[in-house]
C-alpha cells in the first residue's frame, strides 16, 4: 500500500566538507533571503528610495532575522538545554561530554523568531533613517510571503512540520518519522505563500495603475474646469 504514496527519505545534509555540514534548510534559507532583497531593490529602484537605505535595510534584517530565528530555536524548543550551555546558542559548535568542541553549525532556525527579529530590526531601521515604520512595513510585506515559500521548502527538506494522515495518493511517506502516508503540509504552506506573494504583488502594481489614473484625471479635470472658470469670470466683469 504504501508503494501508492510518495516516499521521502531525502537526508538533511547535502555535502560534508571537513567536518563543515551543508544543509538544504540553511541554502534554501539563504536563498530566500537573497531573492527577497533582489526583489526589494526593484522596488527601492521604482519608488526612487536610494541604494544605500536598502543596504541598511538589507544589514538590519539579516542580523535581525537570523538572531531572531536562532534564539527562537533555542528558547522555544530547547530552553533547558541551551540555558545550560549558552554558547551553543551562540557559536556553531558542540560541546560534547569528554572535552573538546565539535563544528555543526546552527542547526536549529525557528522562522516564528525570525520574524520576530525582523520586526525588531524594522524598528530599529525606521529609527535610524527617520523612515516610517509602517511604509517599511509595506516594502517587506511585499517579498514576505516569498520568503515563507523557501522556508516551508526547507521544512520539506527536513522531513519537519508534517500533516495529517491521508489516503490521497499525493501523500507522503515520511520515512524519517514514520511510514504513515500524510498531507505534505509543508507544500501546502510553500504553494499558498507562492499565490499569496503574486497576489500581493499584482495588487501593489494594480494600485499604483488607478493612483497615476486618479492623478492624471484630476490634473486633466483641473486644467479643463480652470480656462472655462476664468472665462466665466470675466464675462461676468
Amino acid at each position: 500500500m504504501i508503494l501508492n504514496f510518495i516516499n521521502w527519505d531525502i537526508d538533511p545534509e547535502i555535502v560534508n566538507l571537513f567536518g563543515f555540514s551543508i544543509r538544504y534548510y540553511g541554502l534554501l534559507f539563504v536563498t530566500g533571503l537573497l531573492l527577497c532583497t533582489f526583489i526589494l531593490g526593484w522596488i527601492f529602484k521604482k519608488e526612487n528610495i536610494p541604494q544605500k537605505d536598502l543596504d541598511k535595510l538589507w544589514i538590519y534584517a539579516i542580523i535581525g532575522i537570523f538572531v531572531g530565528a536562532r534564539l527562537g530555536h533555542c528558547l522555544f524548543y530547547q530552553p533547558s538545554y541551551f540555558l545550560a550551555h549558552p554558547l551553543e546558542a551562540i557559536l556553531p559548535v558542540e560541546f560534547p561530554p569528554e572535552g573538546g568542541f565539535k563544528f555543526i553549525g546552527y542547526r536549529g532556525l525557528a522562522s516564528h523568531g525570525g520574524a520576530l527579529g525582523l520586526i525588531f530590526a524594522i524598528i530599529l531601521y525606521a529609527r535610524k533613517t527617520k523612515h516610517s515604520i509602517i511604509d517599511t512595513i509595506d516594502l517587506i510585506a511585499v517579498v514576505a510571503a516569498l520568503g515563507g515559500c523557501f522556508i516551508r521548502l526547507a521544512n520539506l527538506m527536513n522531513s519537519e512540520i508534517i500533516g495529517m494522515p491521508t489516503t490521497k495518493p499525493w501523500g507522503f511517506v515520511f520515512k524519517r518519522v514514520d511510514m504513515i502516508p500524510r498531507h505534505p503540509a509543508q507544500l501546502y504552506e510553500a504553494l499558498a505563500y507562492l499565490i499569496i506573494f503574486g497576489s500581493t504583488t499584482l495588487l501593489v502594481e494594480m494600485c499604483k495603475l488607478v493612483y497615476e489614473f486618479h492623478q492624471r484625471f484630476f490634473q486633466f479635470g483641473f486644467r479643463f474646469w480652470r480656462p472655462m472658470g476664468y472665462h466665466k469670470n470675466r464675462n461676468r466683469s
